[in-house]
C-alpha cells in the first residue's frame, strides 16, 4: 500500500504525466519491495508553494508504507523520485522534499477493511 504523494508549483499541461506516474510507482514499489499493484501515486501540479522564499519550480512530496521504509531505503528513494522531477518537471533535486511515514496497517483502509 505504499501511497506517494506529490504536489508541485510547476503546471502540468503539456506534460506526459503518465510517465511522470509509471516511473515513480516502478521506484517506489522496487525500492520499497512491495508489489506494484499496491503502490499508488498521486500527483498535483500548478499548486501555489514557495521554496525558499522563491516561487522557482518545487515540489514537496509524502510517502507512507506499511513497513518496507528506513534510513537507506528512503535514501533510495529520494533520489529516485528527485530524479523523476529533475528530468521531468525541471524541479532541482535541491528544490523537494519528501517525508516518509511507516504506518501501521490498521492505519490504512483499503478493499472495505484496512490491511
Amino acid at each position: 500500500m505504499p501511497t506517494l504523494n506529490i504536489s508541485t508549483n510547476v503546471p502540468l499541461d503539456g506534460v506526459s504525466t503518465s510517465d511522470i506516474l509509471k516511473d515513480a510507482s516502478k521506484a517506489v514499489a522496487k525500492t520499497v519491495g512491495k508489489p506494484e499493484q499496491y503502490v499508488m501515486v498521486l500527483l498535483r501540479g500548478g499548486v501555489p508553494m514557495s521554496f525558499g522564499g522563491s516561487e522557482e519550480p518545487a515540489a514537496y512530496g509524502e510517502l507512507a508504507s506499511i513497513g518496507g521504509l528506513g534510513p537507506s531505503v528512503n535514501k533510495s528513494i529520494s533520489a529516485a523520485i528527485a530524479a523523476i522531477l529533475e528530468s521531468k518537471l525541471s524541479v532541482p533535486k535541491s528544490r523537494f522534499y519528501l517525508k516518509f511515514s511507516d504506518v501501521k496497517g490498521s492505519d490504512f483502509g483499503w478493499n472495505g477493511s484496512t490491511f
